[in-house]
C-alpha cells in the first residue's frame, strides 16, 4: 500500500486520524519525541534561550539546551495503513500554558514525558490530563546520564492511579518511541470502552 493509493486493484484504505499530545516539562525531550517518530519533517516553533528568560527558565539539570519550544511541535506517523496519528508537542513552560487548552482539543490521549532528574517538572502534565479525563500514559525518558528506577516507584512518586501506564523509553529512538504511542491508543481505547460500558449500566 502506497500512502493514499490502492495497489494491485484494492480500493484506496481512508486512514483513521487521531490527534496524541506530547506534554511535560521543560527541557524532557519532547521536541526530540516527535522528531525521532515522525515521517514528514516536523514542525516546530523554536526559539533561542535568551538572558530575559533566564529568571523564568529553569535549565538546572538541562545546562546543555540552548533552545525552547514557544508554541508546539507537529508531526505525523502511520502506525498502520488505516491508522495515522497526529503529534502535537506542547510547550514546557509556564508562561506557554495557555495554549494547552487550544493543543487538547480533540485529542485521543497524551505521553506525559519525564525526566527522573526532574520528575516533579511532570506534575502539571499529569494534573492537566487528569483534570479533563483526558487518558493518557507515562513515559520515561531515559536518558545516558540519569539514574534507572523500576516503573512501579515512577508510579508511586507521581501518585498516579493503578491504571495509568508506565513505560521506559528513549525519545530519540524511533521504535522506542512508536512502543509509547501503541500505548497511548491502547490505553486511549480502553479507557472509551470503559466509559462506555459505565453509561450503558
Amino acid at each position: 500500500m502506497i500512502f493514499g493509493r490502492s495497489e494491485r486493484g484494492k480500493p484506496p484504505v481512508e486512514p483513521v486520524t487521531l490527534k496524541i499530545l506530547v506534554a511535560g516539562g521543560f527541557g524532557v525531550g519532547k521536541t526530540t519525541l516527535v522528531g525521532a517518530v515522525s515521517e514528514i519533517k516536523p514542525l516546530r516553533t523554536e526559539e533561542l534561550l535568551t538572558e530575559a528568560g533566564r529568571p523564568v527558565d529553569d535549565t538546572s539539570g538541562v545546562e546543555g539546551k540552548h533552545t525552547t519550544t514557544v508554541a508546539m511541535d507537529f508531526g505525523r506517523i502511520t502506525l498502520r495503513e488505516d491508522l495515522v496519528l497526529y503529534l502535537f508537542g506542547t510547550p514546557g513552560q509556564d508562561r506557554f500554558w495557555f495554549l494547552w487548552d487550544e493543543l487538547a482539543t480533540g485529542a485521543l490521549g497524551a505521553v506525559v514525558l519525564a525526566d527522573t532528574r526532574r520528575l516533579e517538572d511532570c506534575f502539571a502534565a499529569v494534573d492537566y490530563f487528569e483534570r479533563r479525563s483526558i487518558p493518557f500514559v507515562v513515559g520515561v525518558n531515559c536518558f545516558d546520564d540519569a539514574a534507572r528506577y523500576p516503573t512501579d516507584d515512577v508510579r508511586q512518586a507521581l501518585d498516579l492511579d493503578p491504571g495509568v501506564p508506565v513505560v521506559l523509553c528513549d525519545a530519540r529512538d524511533r521504535e522506542s518511541v512508536k512502543e509509547v504511542l501503541i500505548s497511548v491508543v491502547q490505553h486511549a481505547m480502553a479507557h472509551a470502552a470503559d466509559r462506555r460500558e459505565t453509561v450503558a449500566t
